[in-house]
C-alpha cells in the first residue's frame, strides 16, 4: 500500500517562513556592558524576541537584551580606519617612556641620577 504524501509536499500549497538569523546581547546586571549572548533563527522580529526572552531571560540571568537582526549588522572591515596611518602611541600609557628619556638627558649633561630621598 502507498503511502499519502501530506498536503504540504504538494506543489500548490504555500512555502514555509523561510528562518532568519537574530543575534542577542544581553546585559546580565544594570551597568554592565551588552555581551554578544548567541544566537536565534526565527521569520520575524516578534518571534525572534519571544525566542531570545526564552533563552537568555527565563532564568532572570539578563536585565536587558538586544535584539539585531544579523542582515542589519554593518561590518566595518576598513584598516585605514581601524588602524590610523599616524603614530599615536604617546596617547597609551606605556607608549611614552619617561625614564629612558630622562636618563638620555642626564647622560647629555652629565648628571648623575639623583638619589631617592630618605625620610
Amino acid at each position: 500500500m502507498a503511502s499519502k504524501a501530506s498536503p504540504r509536499a504538494s506543489e500548490g500549497s504555500p512555502a514555509a517562513p523561510s528562518l532568519e538569523a537574530w543575534e542577542v546581547f544581553r546585559q546580565e546586571k544594570d551597568g554592565d556592558p551588552m555581551r554578544h549572548g548567541g544566537s536565534v533563527m526565527a521569520p520575524d522580529a516578534d518571534l525572534a524576541m519571544h525566542y531570545a526572552r526564552e533563552l537568555f531571560g527565563r532564568r532572570q540571568e539578563s536585565v536587558r537584551l538586544w535584539i539585531v537582526r544579523r542582515a542589519d549588522i554593518v561590518d566595518l572591515h576598513d584598516p585605514d580606519l581601524l588602524q590610523p596611518p599616524l603614530d599615536r602611541s604617546f596617547k597609551k600609557p606605556g607608549g611614552y617612556v619617561m625614564r629612558d628619556k630622562l636618563a638620555a638627558a642626564r647622560a647629555a649633561a652629565g648628571q648623575a641620577k639623583p638619589k631617592a630621598r630618605s625620610r
